[in-house]
């Protein structure tokens, strides 16, 4: 048997997990932390991570909390020559009604407590001030948000869109980032300063004065005078041995990426998303065809929004991904989650209503392409569980629906400053496991209208 002592555990070696152990070690270099995975890092759920990034919430504390993931990968940006290929075009939502009376309340929702002028309406004539996402530097590019209504505008900057979009919403401090590029970052720079890895898969944990963890069936046993469970979706199953519940489910979602042959999506576009429920682009034998069958009839009937669609690997790039998280079932979690084989060109149709020229390839997608996916880890109101727990000395670093990689820096960051007694952010409280104590939180988490999950 393999006996380890250690300050701190660290379980599960994703972006989150990775996060938290660098910035352990960087703000106590001295702090013995030690980071286990059962395999190896980044290769489950941060392996399937859209690698996209935006700032924008329907409520000021996720706002703020994302703002500040930002701020902390730029700092990584600068002192790492872009080590994270951070671009910054955005995020765009677009919808063919004019009536968007709801987002913009949600816009206001998310930048109360910011600086004036984050939302600039671009209502027509001269283009107002509107900067299109022409260069991909995310040092020269705008923060808040630009709403375009006027049809002519729309149609000049994204002529690529359906001409029925009617009204634009481009999120500024958004982009996209290489996930495993940064993860592969911190975790050298927490090698450097001395930060240990295991490999091992956690079977049993006994709390006492210190922890016992068992890995591999008893092969390794680490003493740890604290834990932070950054399992991803294993994170309830991490907290189950201890006898603790999370509010958690995960849910399965899917994406496809492919070469763009055809040239069907500008270099240039956005990270994209069609808001509008819809109907998919089936001939009319085709969708009598599929209403006539049980197990498929729900292909022609209406489907939820939020399609997604960006450019991958740069404007020198030549891939696509698209993605579309309509599934809201809780499942089981496995290292081999099952995917719809009908998935591919259900997406794709989807997708090409706001992308027309996606329709090139119904029925012939490349044989490159690549199906893939994972789950999203999420409580009901969509924040993620981040701090103490009830079991002294136990951590939750979980529940980033979606949203792991864009918001592991800040994670990691307040991770660090619980256990190293720092001074703490305003959202802290609102993050923590411990919230559902507090009745005024949780009052504000019923009073949500929009979970933000996109």
């Amino acid at each position: 048997m393999n006996r380890i002592d250690t300050n701190v555990l660290v379980i599960g070696a994703g972006s989150v997990g990775i996060a938290v152990a660098y910035y352990l070690k960087k703000h106590d270099p001295s702090l013995d932390v030690t980071l286990a995975d059962c395999g190896q890092p980044m290769a489950f759920t941060s392996a399937q991570s859209g690698e996209n990034y935006r700032n924008w919430w329907p409520n000021p504390m996720m706002r703020a909390f994302t703002d500040r993931s930002v701020d902390l990968m730029e700092e990584i940006a600068l002192e790492s020559d872009n080590v994270l290929q951070m671009t910054r075009r955005g995020y765009v939502l677009a919808t063919r009604q004019t009536d968007i009376d709801v987002h913009l309340a949600e816009l206001e929702a998310g930048y109360v407590d910011s600086p004036e002028n984050q939302i600039r309406m671009h209502t027509g004539g001269a283009n107002g001030g509107y900067q299109p996402a022409v260069e991909e530097d995310w040092k020269s590019a705008p923060n808040g948000v630009d709403v375009l209504t006027d049809k002519a505008m729309i149609e000049k900057a994204f002529p690529y869109f359906d001409q029925e979009i009617r009204s634009v919403i481009h999120i500024r401090r958004a982009g996209m980032i290489s996930g495993q590029q940064m993860g592969q970052y911190m975790l050298q720079a927490y090698r450097e300063v001395g930060g240990k890895r295991l490999t091992g898969k956690v079977d049993h944990i006994d709390s006492a004065d210190t922890f016992s963890v068992q890995l591999d069936n008893g092969a390794t046993i680490v003493q740890a005078a604290r834990i932070v469970n950054a399992a991803g979706p294993f994170v309830g199953d991490i907290a189950g041995m201890l006898g603790i519940d999370l509010p958690v489910d995960n849910w399965v979602q899917q994406k496809i990426a492919f070469e763009d042959t055809k040239k069907a999506i500008a270099r240039t576009m956005p990270f994209s998303i069609d808001l509008d429920p819809q109907y998919l682009d089936w001939d009319e034998d085709e969708r009598q065809l599929l209403a006539e069958d049980p197990d498929f009839a729900w292909l022609a009937r209406e489907l939820p929004g939020a399609i997604h669609c960006r450019p991958e690997g740069g404007d020198r790039g030549a891939w696509v991904k698209l993605g579309w998280a309509y599934n809201s079932a809780a499942a089981a979690v496995s290292f081999a989650p099952e995917f719809d084989d009908q998935f591919p060109e259900i997406v794709l149709r989807g997708a090409a209503r706001l992308n027309p020229a996606l329709r090139a390839y119904y029925g012939q997608l490349p044989r490159s392409t690549v199906h893939y996916g994972g789950y999203y880890t999420l409580t009901e109101e969509n924040w993620p569980l981040l701090g103490p727990t009830d079991v002294d000395g136990f951590y939750l670093a979980g529940a980033l629906s979606g949203f792991g990689t864009m918001a592991a820096c800040a994670s990691g960051d307040l991770l660090a400053r619980h256990l190293l007694n720092r001074d703490l952010p305003d959202y802290a409280a609102m993050l923590s496991p411990l919230r559902y104590k507090d009745p005024s939180i949780v009052a504000m988490m019923n009073a949500q209208q929009n979970p933000g999950i996109l």
